[in-house]
């Protein structure tokens, strides 16, 4: 049965019409009879063409008759739009009221001011509210085609192919607007995996929450959904990176959607780091590009841009985030895996034994000098900051004539390299030469020490006990 505030209200006045067909609406819409109709801006093309007979029969001999319709519709529900319409109805997904053959629950008969003959304007939700919940339509964050009431804009309002009555596969809908991630989605190399399932709305909520970009929820707890070992991860580190946990969370570092580098990184990564490594405004960090802007000698990590190498981006058990263990003292006593982080990438039995011809070139003939500072016979043990620069310096062999800082003195490192050799004047000692080929005879420092770990003779004889011409030729 159709709604009675659907029909078009009757005057009071009578005229008596006889049995006809009728040809125009001038005979229904007089000044007496039906003429609110006339005032409809936009009207069904049936009643602006005067085919009132293409809806309407005469069922009484005349009309009006006191307490009789005299008219009646052709015919009932979508039966009466099929006469000149085309009923939609049969792609996958139909709107109910399609499907129920009500088309009069959204469009008007005879016309409205709108377009579509539809009883609103462009904000279409006042017309939707009346069967769908209208709950997150009202949240914090909305969607602007939310804001508008555009809700034709990615819905069809009578049938789809798609799932929720979308007019195209849901990123195909989402790039209709949103041209500019279409453009970069067909240039990155990186893409999300949700992005690249063409499912937005596995982050998004289509119409609105109470998150910033209609999100489901605030990163890092957004991204935790799918990256479950990282929030595992996070849970046990010791050092956090703090941007994670902030407000804008893994999208700090990350772009959340594509990029033209790996890890969806939005720039190289040391240009990333130094975003914030890069000045003195986020005190208490250090000014990474400061210490490395113009140097001669960088890092090998440093010079190929992968601070990863050595740092963990999103935290680690390690001070600083280290990827490995090192101590984070000047004096650290050496144990076995004390310096994991170093000897990944440099000789791991750099600092095992007192002598070898292989494992080092600072050496005075077979006399490991790295095992002299860093081990030493008292087992006070300088760590590798005592001489090096982590990141970048101004002499040979990350060593800084500036100096390394100890306490609140920076102590400098003179080290100047010959082919066989060379000396160092750093200023915890004198001027000290050391030689591969011919070893220099020392009066200080000359005690020997054991090697710590204990290996078996056998293990050790390429260090110690090869003959003498074997342990020539392993020199560099």
């Amino acid at each position: 049965m159709l709604r009675s505030h659907l029909l078009a209200p009757m005057v009071a006045a009578f005229l008596i019409i006889p049995s006809l067909s009728f040809a125009a609406a001038n005979a229904c819409l007089t000044g007496t009879c039906h003429s609110a109709i006339t005032a409809i801006k936009k009207q069904h093309s049936a009643v602006k063409g005067g085919d009132c007979v293409d809806c309407h029969k005469q069922q009484a001999p005349q009309h009006p008759t006191p307490g009789q319709k005299g008219f009646t519709l052709i015919d009932q529900g979508v039966k009466l739009c099929a006469n000149c319409h085309e009923i939609p109805g049969k792609k996958k997904t139909v709107h109910i009221p399609v499907k129920d053959g009500e088309c009069l629950f959204c469009h008007r008969p005879h016309g409205t001011d709108n377009p579509f003959l539809l009883p609103v304007e462009t904000d279409r939700t006042k017309l939707c509210f009346e069967c769908h919940d209208g709950d997150t339509f009202k949240r914090k964050f909305r969607h602007a085609p939310v804001v508008a009431g555009s809700c034709n804009i990615c819905h069809a309002p009578h049938e789809s192919d798609e799932p929720r009555f979308l007019r195209a596969p849901i990123r195909d809908v989402c790039f209709k607007c949103h041209t500019d991630f279409a453009q970069g989605f067909k240039n990155a190399t990186t893409v999300h995996s949700p992005v690249k399932a063409s499912l937005c709305v596995t982050c998004h909520t289509p119409h609105g929450t109470d998150n910033p970009f209609i999100l489901k929820a605030t990163p890092p707890e957004l991204c935790f959904q799918c990256h479950q070992a990282l929030k595992d991860k996070l849970a046990k580190n010791t050092t956090q990176h703090k941007p994670v946990l902030q407000q804008r969370g893994c999208v700090t570092c990350h772009s959340p959607h594509y990029s033209l580098g790996k890890r969806l990184l939005p720039s190289a990564q040391k240009d990333l780091c130094l975003q914030c490594h890069g000045d003195d405004k986020l005190a208490p960090l250090k000014n990474i590009r400061a210490q490395i802007t113009g140097m001669p000698t960088l890092h090998g990590p440093v010079a190929a841009g992968t601070c990863t190498a050595c740092h963990d981006p999103h935290g680690s058990t390690n001070f600083r985030m280290l990827k490995g263990a090192y101590p984070a003292t000047f004096y650290a006593q050496y144990t076995e895996g004390a310096y994991a982080l170093c000897l990944g990438c440099h000789q791991k039995n750099l600092l095992r034994y007192p002598d070898t011809s292989v494992y080092t070139n600072f050496r005075n003939g077979t006399r490991n000098l790295h095992f002299v500072h860093v081990v030493g016979a008292n087992r006070k043990g300088r760590t590798c900051r005592a001489c090096h620069q982590p990141h970048a310096s101004d002499g040979p062999k990350l060593t800084s004539t500036t100096g390394t800082t100890f306490g609140a003195w920076q102590i400098p490192v003179r080290l100047q390299l010959t082919a066989t050799g060379g000396s160092c004047a750093a200023a915890c000692h004198p001027p000290i030469k050391y030689d591969r080929v011919t070893p220099v005879p020392y009066t200080l420092f000359s005690k020997p020490e054991p090697p710590i770990l204990g290996a078996p003779s056998s293990a050790r004889q390429g260090v110690l006990g090869a003959p003498s011409s074997a342990r020539q030729g392993a020199q560099k």
